[in-house]
């Protein structure tokens, strides 16, 4: 089921603040999104109609079995990111974290693999690999390191 990066985010929170704490309140929700109690009651009634979670009017909000399973699918994906962006490019903490929550929501399946299959790949290397050094040097220099301009000199001999 399609739910808005809005809703998503909500499941999101729910999950997060669950791992903090024994219960959930509207108003938890509310502190960690930065938004009023009214935008939550009405997050919250949407996705119990879906059936991603259960309120008690005045009471707590849990997951459902499918809405943890969707929040922790939502939370997997901007974990990965996070790390993409943060380890391999080198963003900063802030910018990844704001960063990683927009684009986990519109981030297809295949990309998504993809994306996981090259950071197993980058984790499994037993030290950073030649090419992300190198990438890491430009990105630092903002000039090619030596190793890549030996190889461009050698791949513009073989022409």
């Amino acid at each position: 089921m399609k739910l808005t990066q809005s809703l998503e985010d909500y499941l999101e929170a729910i999950l997060l603040l669950k791992k903090e704490r024994d219960v959930v309140r509207v108003k938890d929700i509310g502190d960690k999104l930065g938004v009023r109690a009214a935008s939550v009651v009405g997050a919250i009634e949407s996705l119990e109609e879906k059936g991603f979670v259960e309120h008690e009017r005045y009471g707590y909000v849990y997951l459902t079995e499918s809405g943890k399973k969707r929040a922790e699918a939502v939370y997997k994906r901007h974990k990965s990111l996070f790390k993409f962006l943060t380890e391999i490019l080198g963003v900063s903490h802030e910018v990844a974290e704001r960063d990683a929550c927009n684009i986990e929501h519109q981030l297809s399946k295949e990309t998504f693999s993809k994306l996981l299959d090259f950071l197993n790949f980058v984790n499994k290397c037993p030290e950073d690999p030649r090419w992300l050094r190198a990438f890491k040097y430009f990105q630092e220099k903002k000039e090619l390191p030596e190793n890549c301009k030996i190889m461009l000199d050698i791949d513009k001999s073989l022409e």
